[in-house]
């Protein structure tokens, strides 16, 4: 895949995610299989992915105002926890009457 084609969204995670995406796809999505790779518990492993999705659907979700981007960018790149990022666009939302 040429790099100008890679998904922005993807193009906006770290190396270790893409790292753990990959080996979530070779293991055919087995947690399990992911948890004892990296030494550690099945709960580990389902936060850890919970986290990425997380990443994803902020990525995703397309938006033209500076504010909502920034708080965005903060939740992506772990600046912020993504239930405040929510909150935060949320509020912003109400009080602009969206």
């Amino acid at each position: 895949m040429a790099i100008e084609m890679i998904p922005e969204w993807m193009a906006g995670l770290e190396d270790e995610d893409l790292a753990f995406m990959k080996k979530f796809v070779l293991a055919s999505g087995s947690l399990k299989e992911i948890a004892q790779q990296y030494g550690v518990t099945y709960p580990t492993v389902r936060l850890r992915l919970d986290k990425l999705i997380q990443k994803i659907q902020i990525s995703e979700e397309v938006s033209g105002d500076p504010y909502i981007a920034l708080v965005k960018r903060l939740a992506v790149n772990e600046k912020i926890d993504f239930d405040t990022a929510k909150l935060l666009i949320q509020g912003y939302k109400k009080v602009k009457g969206e």
